[in-house]
């Protein structure tokens, strides 16, 4: 479906992505998983043909995003982070108006429109105007608008900005309907390590560089069988001394110290007993996203960001 080979974009002397190359299965929900700051929005603009690249090359469906820009756009529907919808028109007077865009008319149309509605639990505020709804439901009028053209590929940048915890669910738990019932490809950038988590394949930009890319339980496996993090006043004095006692590579983040362990949990009275009065908290757990994130970059998640020039905006 995506195929994207040694992609790399400067803003003057800024690199914001370098040689990046991935490679999206049809059907797959992608989430491509970054701190603010990352590339992850120059990557999602230069995908939807709004961008063009320093160099590298990048097909959708088969079609070269840059020499063949309209078959791409007409293959997939984007969803930005900004609203685009017209909150005083109705939801039904938006959908009819986007679909004329879409050169979709007459009953046509007014069928196209029904069906979305239903499909997205939107038949009973077809005739609000979209300034009157939540702001989940807006989302959903967004993804209408997106669907009327039938795109075999979705984009959506950073799609749960400003929801609340349900609606954010209740998005997610559409986006994946939508995947499994429809089989439309989406690939849905994101900061957030749980919404990555719903995602069938992940990948991970740090610093404008892919450092990793594969499934959620996958990435997460390949890390040592457990994570040890511990909680110190003097977390960088105390990762000197783990590699001096027990040789083993360790990151502070969050002022905590972590290392990777197969059996960590026999380690911890060890460490109570060999750093009295250094140690504030000991915890075990099973990896997660956050621990790939550092296992493949040596940081915490909020320090993966570039320099932003003003020009590009806030994400990017």
């Amino acid at each position: 479906m995506i195929e994207i080979n040694n992609l790399t974009h400067k803003y003057g002397q800024l690199t914001a992505l370098t040689n990046v190359s991935l490679s999206v299965p049809e059907g797959t929900l992608f989430g491509l998983l970054g701190p603010n700051g990352g590339g992850k929005s120059t990557l999602f603009r230069i995908l939807s043909t709004a961008l063009l690249p320093t160099q590298g090359e990048i097909t959708v469906t088969g079609k070269d995003v840059f020499r063949e820009p309209h078959a791409v756009r007409s293959q997939m529907a984007v969803i930005f982070q900004s609203a685009s919808i017209d909150g005083k028109l109705t939801v039904y007077e938006n959908l009819r108006h986007y679909g004329y865009c879409y050169g979709l008319s007459g009953r046509r149309l007014r069928d196209r429109i029904d069906q979305l509605l239903s499909q997205l639990g939107l038949s009973a505020r077809r005739s609000d105007r979209v300034e009157t709804l939540s702001g989940g439901l807006q989302r959903k009028v967004e993804i209408a608008k997106g669907l009327l053209s039938r795109p075999r590929l979705v984009l959506m940048d950073e799609p749960s900005t400003g929801l609340d915890p349900t609606a954010r669910q209740d998005l997610w738990d559409l986006v994946k309907r939508l995947n499994d019932e429809q089989g439309i490809t989406f690939m849905v950038t994101t900061h957030l390590m749980e919404e990555a988590e719903n995602c069938d394949m992940v990948g991970i930009l740090d610093q404008g560089r892919l450092v990793a890319t594969g499934a959620p339980d996958r990435l997460k496996n390949q890390i040592g069988g457990e994570v040890v993090e511990v909680k110190s006043g003097s977390p960088e004095k105390l990762a000197e001394s783990f590699t001096q006692r027990y040789g083993i590579q360790s990151e502070v983040v969050h002022g905590s110290v972590l290392f990777e362990s197969e059996d960590g949990h026999t380690m911890i009275p060890e460490i109570i007993e060999s750093f009295p009065g250094q140690i504030q908290a000991v915890t075990v757990r099973k990896p997660t996203l956050q621990d790939v994130f550092v296992h493949y970059t040596g940081h915490g998640f909020e320090n993966g960001a570039l320099p932003v020039p003003d020009e590009i905006g806030p994400d990017e």
